[in-house]
């Protein structure tokens, strides 16, 4: 009997009322300023250590998960307070802690293979929540850049999204994500360039567009770039969805990998062009 594929769209009406929860709750912490947004990248944080230490096969309840999410909880709390050394040395003592536990601790050979996915989380995850709430430390301009990074990175998965179901076609990577297509990055892409634009011009008067669209380009192929490492991860431990959340999207590791990985670039480009300052000045 033949199968019958679902609609191309099946989802978009649960995908879209979860976004239009999250969505206004993660602009109204950015915009109301640093310590707001502070509690929920470290709220965030929280839920994906819970779901990288399932991913990885254990829970948090064991000693080695449970290093995972003090890590990156305290990682959080001292970035809140400014305290950046601290929060790296965090992260590193978590991922090694965690590491050495998992080694040592009286669970299963396959479990402590992944010993290393399970401390190399704490830095995946720690580098991005560190840069975000770095960013947002920088007064009017962190607002502006925070809010250039998330609308980018939206546009970015939202063109895909709508790009690949429209108009499929050759496949990306196959191997890693049977459902990406080349359709998909391109509109990916170009959404991000637009949008890059478009925020850049709202945020910032006479905002020169040549620079706003090589940052839109480089956080959108860093946002896409996360998005095929996730799927790649996901593939590698056998699951779908890193947890079911958040209807129509699964985890929030799931709706945040783009983010996750483009959150560095712009820290680093932040940095690049200076405190007070915009990502597109560089």
């Amino acid at each position: 009997m033949q199968q019958v594929e679902p609609p191309r769209f099946a989802d978009i009406w649960v995908r879209a009322a979860s976004a239009l929860v999250l969505g206004p709750l993660a602009l109204a912490a950015i915009w109301f300023g640093s310590p707001w947004f502070s509690v929920l990248i470290g709220v965030a944080s929280a839920i994906l250590a819970w779901e990288w230490v399932h991913l990885c096969g254990l829970r948090l309840r064991t000693l080695p998960g449970a290093a995972v999410g003090a890590s990156l909880i305290v990682s959080s709390i001292c970035a809140g307070f400014h305290l950046w050394q601290a929060a790296l040395v965090a992260l590193v003592v978590g991922a090694v802690l965690s590491w050495l536990l998992a080694q040592s601790s009286a669970i299963t050979a396959l479990q402590q293979r992944d010993a290393v996915w399970l401390g190399g989380g704490v830095v995946y995850i720690g580098i991005a929540a560190i840069g975000m709430i770095w960013l947002r430390a920088d007064g009017a301009a962190g607002r502006a850049n925070v809010l250039f990074l998330v609308l980018v990175v939206w546009a970015s998965d939202i063109g895909a999204y709508l790009a690949g179901r429209l108009v499929g076609g050759p496949r990306l990577a196959p191997r890693i994500s049977p459902n990406k297509t080349w359709a998909g990055a391109g509109g990916g892409l170009g959404s991000a360039l637009l949008a890059g634009i478009a925020a850049a011009s709202l945020l910032e008067n006479l905002a020169p567009p040549r620079q706003a669209m090589i940052v839109a380009t480089l956080v959108g192929a860093a946002a896409q770039a996360g998005d095929l490492f996730e799927s790649w991860v996901k593939r590698r431990f056998m699951v779908k969805d890193t947890s079911s959340l958040i209807p129509g999207h699964g985890g929030l590791l799931d709706r945040a990998d783009g983010l996750i990985a483009a959150a560095p670039v712009a820290a680093a480009l932040s940095l690049a062009a200076g405190q007070g300052r915009v990502l597109w000045s560089t």
